[in-house]
């Protein structure tokens, strides 16, 4: 008989610091688990009040509620696993598959708030407690292993059935309901009458028009039938192509729900709550990822367009292992489900980028010949030069440039270029110019000077000296602020949305006050010396850039630490300004941080920086995809800018 063992696991309290005080940081992020939590419990009804004084959140639901049993093995149980059970995995009144899977998605609330009360009511009986976050730090600190939360005795009368959450004391000051009410309706793909589930804020409930984005939709891809109806809720689209559904793994057959869509102007993608330009996954209903593109280096002009949603139920099946990360965010990489997932979804990327071009160089004709101008004059073209002229119009209509006067004047500075030049054959008649034919040289001159201000030399061109003028700054490996100028001035670098950002001079003076008081570990002679680090204001979106030279290298905590402070100092004057706007934070580094020592660890510290709204740049990346963006299109034309040196050379004379 093998003796006992001397050996022990426990578990403390201190696991709550990690899988509940620090796992979320947005309240929509929380909010959404509660919302989860009332859908397993066959709610029909949701009722989420916002309170401005006191500031507090209360999030009610008419499902079926939990005694005194309940409560402590399966609410207060860190890690209950509904799904153990056969007859717990269908809810038994709406036979809906449960979403909850790990039993911690309910800790999310000790990150958002100080107190939570839970009032509950099953079969009659009542059961009302409160936690305090800070009376749970002293029990971790003393290394108990339980705690007790406080019973409350008032109970609230209007409440007869399910259960209520109340939310005090936010750690982060909440003023949006709009905000709310949208990331609710885009974090759930559930939310309606057809599936008895109605969720609302203040009385008002959520619709699916509360995204916010089909009415955006130009055109669109869904997969299979069962999809049409995004398509139906897209009112201003142009193009719907439905599109196959099927993957296989293995021997298992499954499919895939949802739609891939693009927008007509890339600045329609991003707002003040939220960035668009993502294809975001859904499992059983419930946001499972942010963003399926971040696993591709797909850099075509059309992902600047692109936005959708993926429903892939068969991630979650009970049967299977469990592949969602702990903070139900993400999707274990590995697992072969998800990399076949990601297969299709690549497939699917490619066959958008192929319809979407010919469709925005068919609408390019199409948008130029609305002017009577335009029209006469390409419908007076014939043969080779009519394909050249519609390829051209395709061209401008896939540039990044969102205002239509802008689009306006490249048209017109574009039709003076095609005429002028006619591509191949005015070259020929340039080189066909003879030194006494003085009269023909001055005319092909003179409509070379309208030229000039056309989007090749204007735009193209002037943009292709900064990159290259960048690219000598940084193998020089020059001090931050003699780069600043070429990445602050142009902050089409890092995004073409960002052609043109805003400043606010209030707002610009009492951030870069609030910067001043930050130390970021810097000798007191280099802090005077150098500025590398900015604040913009661009698409409704605060932009930190944090700069180093090419040569110099950090680690992935240093970098966090260091732009954690500079976030702390503006969201300081965001709160004072009670602004709502989100923040990012872009770091230009030389080398890759000296901790990413695989790929690995580097996709895991770069989903680390992520939580906290901040990327890395490379500067060897941030040319090299700058310089791919606009050298095919100046390729192209390379003969235009030999013809107007020549001539300028020759009217310097």
């Amino acid at each position: 008989m093998p003796r006992e063992s001397p050996y022990r696991m426990t578990l403390t309290l201190n696991v709550l610091n990690h899988l509940g005080l620090n796992l979320y940081s947005s309240l929509p992020a929380v909010a959404a688990e509660v919302v989860a939590n009332s859908y397993d419990a066959d709610a029909e009804h949701v009722w989420i009040k916002i309170a401005k004084d006191p500031e507090q959140i209360s999030i009610t639901d008419d499902g079926e509620g939990m005694n005194e049993d309940d409560v402590n093995d399966k609410y207060l149980t860190v890690g209950y696993e509904r799904r153990l059970k056969p007859e717990t995995k269908i809810t038994p009144k709406w036979k809906r598959p449960v979403m909850g899977r790990k039993g911690i998605g309910k800790l999310s609330l000790f990150s958002v708030a100080e107190i939570i009360e839970v009032y509950t009511v099953k079969s009659g009986q009542r059961n009302a407690f409160r936690m305090v976050v800070g009376d749970i730090r002293e029990k971790i600190k003393t290394g108990e292993g339980a705690y007790s939360p406080e019973v409350i005795s008032d109970w609230p009368e209007d409440l007869t059935k399910g259960t209520r959450i109340v939310l005090k004391e936010l750690k982060k000051s909440f003023r949006a309901e709009a905000a709310l009410r949208r990331r609710l309706a885009r974090r759930f793909s559930i939310i309606g009458a057809e599936h008895h589930f109605e969720v609302s804020i203040d009385g008002s409930p959520i619709t699916i028009a509360d995204r916010e984005y089909f009415g955006k939709v130009q055109f669109i891809w869904y997969f299979g039938k069962e999809s049409r109806k995004y398509a139906e809720y897209c009112t201003k689209t142009k193009n719907a192509f439905q599109r196959p559904n099927g993957i296989v793994v293995g021997t298992e057959e499954f499919t895939v729900e949802g739609w891939i869509g693009t927008v007509e102007k890339s600045t329609q993608l991003k707002d003040a709550y939220d960035n668009l330009n993502k294809i975001v996954l859904m499992v059983r209903g419930k946001l499972a990822e942010e963003d399926l593109m971040e696993n591709f280096t797909e850099g075509g002009v059309y992902t600047k367009y692109l936005f959708g949603e993926i429903n892939a139920n068969f991630l979650d099946i009970d049967e299977k292992a469990d592949i969602s990360t702990t903070s139900r965010q993400k999707i274990i990489e590995d697992d072969p489900r998800y990399n076949q997932l990601l297969q299709f979804v690549y497939a699917e990327l490619k066959n958008v980028e192929n319809t979407w071009t010919r469709l925005r160089n068919e609408e390019g004709v199409e948008k130029a010949v609305v002017y009577p101008a335009v029209k006469e004059w390409f419908d007076g073209l014939k043969g080779e030069r009519k394909r050249r002229a519609e390829a051209l119009l395709g061209k401008i209509n896939q540039i990044t440039i969102d205002s239509d006067d802008e689009r306006r004047t490249l048209l017109k500075h574009s039709i003076l270029a095609f005429e002028s030049l006619s591509y191949k054959e005015n070259l020929d008649a340039l080189d066909s110019i003879s030194p006494d034919n003085l009269k023909k040289f001055t005319e092909v001159a003179g409509q070379l000077d309208d030229i000039e201000a056309t989007l090749y030399h204007q735009i193209v061109s002037e943009r292709l000296r900064v990159i290259e003028a960048l690219r000598q700054k940084v193998e020089e490996d020059v001090l931050e602020k003699l780069i600043q100028q070429y990445v602050f001035d142009h902050l089409w670098l890092l995004d073409p949305a960002w052609d043109r950002a805003t400043e606010n001079a209030y707002m610009e003076s009492s951030v870069l006050k609030e910067f001043k008081q930050v130390d970021a570990g810097l000798p007191a002679a280099e802090k005077r010396a150098r500025l590398d680090i900015t604040y913009k204001m661009s698409t409704g979106k605060h932009i930190i850039i944090e700069l180093k030279r090419a040569s110099a290298s950090v680690t992935t905590p240093a970098l966090m630490d260091q732009v954690g402070k500079y976030r702390r100092a503006l969201q300081k004057v965001l709160d004072a300004t009670r602004s709502e706007e989100l923040i990012e934070v872009i770091c230009i580094l030389g080398k890759p941080p000296s901790d990413w020592t695989s790929q690995r660890e580097r996709r895991d510290l770069e989903r680390a920086l992520k939580e906290i709204d901040t990327r890395v740049v490379l500067y060897g990346e941030l040319i090299k995809n700058a310089s791919q963006a606009y050298s095919a299109y100046a390729d192209k034309h390379k003969g235009l800018g030999t013809v107007m040196k020549v001539i300028k050379a020759l009217e310097t004379v």
